[in-house]
């Protein structure tokens, strides 16, 4: 996946895109996306990787899967 998607969640819009075996989570500010975190796909659950995959935002386990990147993110004080 070459292409960024944008992803509800707890109504915040977040932007995630993979770059080979690398999931960069970011939040778009103006027309630019600042970065929170790039996280390794193996550490997401099968049916998350699987939702990248295919583009299927809506999916429960990469919903969950982001929202703990970004609660993680938050906690760190980024």
């Amino acid at each position: 996946m070459t292409d960024d998607m944008t992803i509800q969640l707890d109504g915040e819009e977040y932007v995630v895109r993979r770059e080979d075996a690398t999931l960069r989570v970011g939040r778009r500010t103006g027309g630019d996306v600042t970065w929170l975190d790039d996280v390794d796909t193996g550490a997401l659950p099968g049916e998350a990787r699987s939702a990248l995959e295919s583009g299927d935002t809506g999916n429960t386990s990469l919903v969950t899967a982001l929202r703990g990147i970004v609660e993680a993110e938050v906690k760190r004080g980024g």
